[in-house]
């Protein structure tokens, strides 16, 4: 405890101060100035010290920072040249028609002249506005596909031992999806395919597929049963269906009355298991067809159950069993904008002879299938499909099924 007296006068001292010269000979202060000096000493000496304050960045990282000030001012730089450079052309326009000698003369050398620079004034200008607008359209179709990719996102080329190819063309020009969807995704269940077409084509469906690949990614990991997934689709239908119409049209009276109740889709639901067991649910799409060296056949198995939307499913659901897939064989999934594909003359598209003739001599190859119908196609239609058209294909390139395995093993025991 440090007790200092208050109003005693001090003695001269000639004791040197370790932080400055001696002091001699100092006056008694007046009361209270020892004690307040004798305080401010005290907390000076005792009290904590303060450090400078440091400099904090919000925000980031510095150089994250100034990367985005770079970018902000590159930005701000290229609007203020593309409004320049328009002021610029136009600025050497007028001055040249205004101070220019030559151009106030009534010659034809001189007219010629000034046709020529209003010319090129113009053409930098046409030029300036063409690069401006192909810079955009650029971005935006960045952006475009990069949203695309994300609602139908490309498949990998294996999955669980599955080879997949896979691939989509829309009927709208400059448009990568369509109303075309598919997926296909492992899960503890087995690898559970789904392929489906929206009523109508181009990019009035996306939305459609949207909400139906959506829910079709959440129910393949959550429900245990093929008939709960595709009722799980269902619903996800009706729902967007209901806001759809809402939302276009408020004031179309009830749900039954409006043009989005006609609305539906076809889909169908493959499961492929560990034994290469097969089960299906189709609700009014195309039968896929099975795949093997110089054998092309439908798969069968299904019940056609009515397409999604218009009509309620039934109570009971019956899964068809389609036989196994061995190994070497595939499945080839397509949409009915394949089939219904015409040529001038009003012909369709022999989709059957054309699959036979890609696996005639040769191993079934899902890349090579799918390039053999796409070429096909495109010269059968020039080039143009009237429909969205998609196609997958998946192989069985497992070692060996475990059912086959053991009764072989049984065989060679007898």
């Amino acid at each position: 405890m440090i007790r200092i007296k208050a109003g005693a006068p001090r003695r001269a001292t000639s004791r040197t101060n370790s932080r400055g010269p001696a002091r001699v000979g100092l006056r008694a202060r007046p009361r209270g100035s020892g004690l307040r000096a004798g305080l401010v000493r005290a907390v000076s000496r005792g009290g904590p010290r303060v450090r400078p304050a440091r400099t904090v960045h919000v925000g980031g990282p510095p150089d994250g920072l100034d990367r985005t000030v770079r970018r902000a001012e590159r930005r701000t730089l290229r609007r203020v040249l593309s409004l320049g450079l328009p002021t610029a052309w136009g600025a050497m326009a007028i001055t040249y028609k205004m101070t220019c000698p030559l151009a106030q003369r009534d010659g034809l050398e001189a007219r010629v002249v000034t046709s020529a620079v209003f010319l090129a004034v113009g053409t930098g200008l046409i030029l300036h506005v063409r690069r401006a607008l192909l810079r955009e359209l650029r971005q935006i179709r960045k952006v475009a596909g990069a949203a695309q990719s994300v609602l139908l996102r490309p498949l990998p080329p294996r999955i669980d031992g599955l080879s997949i190819a896979a691939a989509q063309l829309s009927a709208d020009h400059g448009a990568n999806i369509g109303g075309d969807l598919y997926e296909v995704i492992a899960t503890e269940h087995g690898v559970r395919v789904v392929m489906g077409d929206v009523r109508g084509h181009g990019l009035g469906a996306i939305a459609t597929v949207a909400a139906v690949l959506g829910s079709f990614r959440e129910a393949v990991h959550d429900e245990p049963e093929l008939a709960c997934v595709l009722r799980r689709l269902e619903r996800a239908l009706a729902r967007h269906l209901r806001e759809r119409a809402r939302a276009e049209h408020p004031s179309a009276g009830p749900e039954s009355d409006s043009p989005v109740a006609e609305e539906f889709v076809t889909v169908l639901l493959l499961e492929i298991r560990r034994d290469g067991e097969v089960y299906a649910l189709n609700c009014g799409h195309p039968a896929p067809y099975r795949l093997g060296t110089g054998r092309v056949e439908p798969l069968t198995g299904a019940e056609p159950l009515p397409p999604l939307g218009p009509f309620p499913l039934p109570a009971e659901l019956a899964v068809g069993r389609c036989g196994r897939l061995l190994p070497g064989e595939a499945l080839f999934l397509h949409t009915d904008g394949v089939e219904d594909a015409r040529d001038p003359h009003g012909r369709f598209f022999p989709l059957p002879a054309t699959l036979a003739e890609a696996v005639r001599t040769q191993t079934v190859s899902p890349q090579t299938v799918l390039r053999a119908v796409f070429t096909r196609l495109l010269r059968h239609t020039g080039g143009r499909p009237a429909d969205d058209v998609a196609v997958l294909i998946l192989r069985n390139d497992r070692s060996r099924v475990p059912t086959q395995q053991g009764c072989t093993v049984a065989r060679q025991i007898g």
